[in-house]
C-alpha cells in the first residue's frame, strides 16, 4: 500500500456528526478561534490523516458550532466530543461508540 492511501482513511464520524446537527464547514470555521480553515474541515470530514493538534482543534471548534444551538437545559446535558470519538485513526477510538447527544439533535420538522 502506497504512503498516500495509509493516509485516507475514507468518511469520518465527524461527517455524520455534523450532519445530524445540520453544520457546515463554514459553521466551525466561523466559530474556531484557532485560525481553522475550510480546507482542514473538508480534510478533517473525508478522512485525511491529521495530526492530533489538528484532530483536537477540530473537535474543539465542533463542540462551540454544537454548544451555541443548544438552550440552557441542553448544554447541561450536553457531552463533549473528543478526537477519539471523531476519528477512526484516533487512538482509543471504539466503532461501538454511541453518541450520547443524539438525543439533543433536533429533529427536522415537517412542513
Amino acid at each position: 500500500m502506497n504512503e498516500e492511501n495509509e493516509r485516507n482513511h475514507g468518511p469520518q464520524r465527524i461527517d455524520d456528526i455534523m450532519q445530524a446537527w445540520g453544520l457546515e464547514n463554514h459553521d466551525l470555521v466561523t466559530v474556531s478561534l484557532e485560525q481553522l480553515t475550510h480546507k482542514q474541515v473538508q480534510k478533517a470530514r473525508q478522512g485525511r490523516q491529521l495530526t492530533l493538534k489538528m484532530m483536537q482543534k477540530v473537535a474543539r471548534a465542533l463542540n462551540v458550532a454544537i454548544w451555541e444551538r443548544l438552550d440552557e437545559e441542553q448544554r447541561e446535558l450536553y457531552y463533549e466530543y473528543i478526537h477519539r470519538d471523531l476519528f477512526s485513526y484516533a487512538k482509543g477510538y471504539d466503532p461501538e461508540w454511541q453518541d450520547p447527544n443524539t438525543p439533543l439533535i433536533p429533529q427536522p420538522t415537517e412542513a
